[in-house]
């Protein structure tokens, strides 16, 4: 008889306000499961990300399912791990993992979220030039995903010089030669006045950190905008975007169908993504309006 009971949880920093928890109990609820998910915050702990490795085998013994990881713990945890999905091992990131047959699995469901939610809602954006904001973690796994829908080319903005290079020869390792850039945000007037579209994967325009991640007289009508930050659903970037008649994408899609790819990963269960789509606009909605 199939499990109809799971313990998962969420391991990273500051992840107190996350959804993910009533993202993925509202969808076993429905699925008629017992689905208990928790919390581990390493700020609460007051552990280092280091201590992941701790934390994994804690859960484990403690009869976990498996785990969610975010910031800044996604590159970390591997060393842990007894062995990698594909994208996970070609990304070198993993946020999620399964405790199956005393072993330690992980993926990756924030390209697959990603792309998802880019086909969903971008399906005619033209792709042949894309420029990415952002090289973190987040960066790594939108521009796999953009690259994996089929962009020509995808060059990277950070204000690390070093962590855009490292970002854009590995995309051309995994896509072939050409198809990954790296450029210093001095670039971005070139960039922008011949890409179709952008890429933003950096914290600006979270509740915490306001504001526009670029010059806003870069923008024009010409661009498509997609967001990686879905709190606010609606950043600066997308207001300001939107206003100018761009094509916008919101984070929101992203962060529900990488919580759907990990509850099927949890579960075994076909989860309705559609659903849990509007389970999270409804959630950041209610968050947003008692802020």
């Amino acid at each position: 008889m199939p499990n109809r009971s799971y313990l998962v949880g969420l391991i990273g920093s500051g992840i107190g306000p996350s959804l993910s928890p009533a993202l993925h109990e509202r969808e076993a609820d429905r699925q008629g499961l017992r689905l208990v998910y928790r919390l581990i915050d390493i700020d609460t702990l007051a552990v280092p990300p280091e201590a992941v490795g701790d934390l994994l085998r804690a859960a484990r013994d403690l009869g976990f399912d498996g785990l969610n990881i975010t910031h800044p713990c996604k590159q970390l945890v591997i060393e842990h791990l007894d062995a990698l999905a594909p994208q996970a091992e070609a990304l070198g990131a993993v946020n999620t993992v399964v405790f199956e047959d005393g072993r330690a699995v992980g993926h990756n469901t924030d390209v697959t979220g990603f792309a998802a939610s880019f086909a969903r809602g971008l399906p005619d954006a033209p792709l042949e030039r894309v420029v990415q904001l952002g090289a973190g973690g987040a960066g790594a796994a939108v521009a796999h995903a953009t690259l994996t829908l089929g962009a020509e080319r995808v060059t990277v903005v950070d204000a690390l010089p070093e962590r855009a290079a490292a970002l854009a020869g590995s995309l051309n390792r995994a896509f072939g030669e050409g198809r990954a850039a790296a450029a210093p945000p001095e670039r971005q007037t070139e960039l922008l006045a011949q890409a179709d579209g952008i890429v933003h994967a950096t914290p600006t325009g979270m509740a915490a950190h306001p504001g526009l991640p670029l010059p806003a007289e870069l923008l024009h009508s010409g661009l498509w905008v997609a967001e990686v930050v879905y709190r606010p659903l609606e950043t600066e970037l997308l207001r300001t975007a939107r206003a100018l008649g761009c094509a916008t994408l919101d984070g929101g899609g992203m962060a529900a169908f990488q919580a759907a790819d990990a509850f099927r990963l949890f579960t075994g269960r076909e989860p309705d993504a559609a659903r849990m789509l509007t389970d999270l606009t409804e959630l950041a909605g209610a968050v947003g309006a008692s802020n």
